[in-house]
């Protein structure tokens, strides 16, 4: 396939609050303009403004309304529809799997399965397709992971341009893709289904330095103890492999389906992009500003984000990009998502930087820099310096206890224990 035979348009379905089937709320075009650049075009459609159950798609870009929306960023594609497309290990998969080329933004949002992040679905008929209900069981993690573990040798070693197409690892692919890819990140993963409900499998890789898998699982568990609502978790392991298990928290289990819940990044809320060359609003001050403008409960939520920011300079978890974070909405209200996606990065450097400004010193991971911006997340001096005392003292008396009981080898703990409170965060 050419990128000229790539689709250019398409139907916006999405699960409205508290339903199990979707309906269709919009078209979605692409076009090229003179200068060979992406232009997106967004219509709600008539019968979906007329219900009385409609909702906005996003509280940014693509509120309710008559307007024909335009987009010239992100190649065309409204921020809230790429949150809902595959991540880079999905799109990896999706052009495996369909050994084509010039895929366009809309293919892949079409080629995505049915357990993408958040409440929206996209397809070519105008009336949307029943839910599949089918999911990959936790039963089946082994298999998975050594799938995941094949695709991955791949990566690292070979030359896609030079596989052939009926290699039995590819044709396995077809597995982890029409049944599992998800928001967020470039390690290899799946969603799997249990009595509990929906979970990403998130698996380790041959060339990982530690095991990630249990030590994700052991810093979710220590956010937890700093107060922070984070996703539920567990490890499942066996052949001497760790798969972690993060629940997803877009999803509700009922008797009849699943609940699907509203879902945006914290991209689309900054209105930012990912490229080095549009990071200057990669900001956690205005990720702040955003949230009180759009979220139910501002108060609550500034002050939340601001100790995910406080536990992130705690143990030195500079992946902190904007996609970790997100607003749901299972009702007609947003909110900050559970946090996920904590992981340390060990450094000898004594001065380290997080992905997004949290301070007056720009990005500088200082608890100092921290506070210098309390009062745009609503806290006064006494109750942000109280916030970061209390959490630097759970995570210094705690990080290698919590480690350990999770399972992390001393040897791993050894070897990311420079994360955790380092000499710079400190410093006046």
């Amino acid at each position: 396939m050419t990128s000229k035979e790539s689709r250019t348009e398409c139907f916006v379905y999405i699960t409205l609050p508290r339903a199990i089937e979707s309906v269709t709320a919009a078209r979605f075009v692409l076009t090229t303009d003179r200068r060979g650049n992406s232009i997106g075009r967004f219509v709600y459609g008539k019968s979906y403004l007329s219900r009385a159950d409609r909702v906005e798609i996003d509280p940014i870009d693509l509120k309710l309304g008559e307007s024909t929306y335009q987009n010239a960023r992100l190649d065309g594609v409204f921020s809230s529809l790429r949150d809902a497309g595959p991540d880079f290990w999905g799109r990896r998969l999706i052009e495996r799997y369909s050994g084509k080329t010039g895929l366009s933004e809309i293919d892949y949002l079409l080629q995505s399965p049915d357990d993408r992040a958040g409440a929206l679905g996209f397809g070519l008929n105008q009336k949307p397709p029943a839910p599949l209900r089918k999911f990959n069981k936790t039963l089946e993690l082994e298999r998975l992971q050594q799938t995941a573990e094949k695709l991955v040798r791949y990566e690292i070693s070979v030359d896609r341009n030079q596989l052939d197409e009926t290699d039995h690892e590819i044709i396995q692919a077809q597995e982890l893709l029409l049944l599992g890819t998800s928001m967020g990140g470039a390690r290899p993963k799946t969603v799997v289904e249990d009595d509990i409900g929906l979970w990403v499998a998130k698996f380790g890789r041959p060339d990982d330095r530690w095991n990630n898998p249990r030590v994700e699982h052991a810093m979710l568990e220590l956010a937890r103890s700093c107060g922070i609502n984070a996703a539920r978790s567990r490890i499942e392991s066996f052949g001497g492999k760790d798969v972690l298990l993060v629940q997803r928290f877009d999803r509700e289990k009922t008797a009849k389906g699943y609940v699907r819940a509203r879902m945006i990044s914290g991209l689309t809320l900054l209105r930012a992009e990912e490229s080095p060359l549009h990071r200057h609003r990669w900001s956690y001050v205005l990720m702040a500003e955003e949230l009180r403008r759009v979220v139910a409960e501002p108060k609550r939520d500034v002050a939340e984000l601001f100790r995910r920011i406080c536990f992130n300079l705690l143990i030195s978890n500079t992946d902190d990009h904007p996609r970790n974070h997100a607003l749901i909405a299972f009702d007609r209200v947003w909110r900050l998502s559970p946090a996920y996606d904590l992981t340390p990065t060990p450094s000898i450097s004594q001065e380290r930087d997080l992905a997004l400004v949290c301070g007056d010193r720009g990005r500088f991971a200082n608890a100092n820099n921290l506070l210098s911006q309390c009062a745009r997340f609503l806290l006064d001096e006494k109750e942000a310096r109280a916030i970061i005392s209390n959490m630097t003292e759970q995570v210094r008396t705690t990080w290698y206890s919590t480690l350990r009981a999770q399972g992390v080898t001393d040897r791993d703990a050894e070897t990311i224990k420079g994360a955790f409170v380092y000499e710079g965060f400190e410093r006046d």
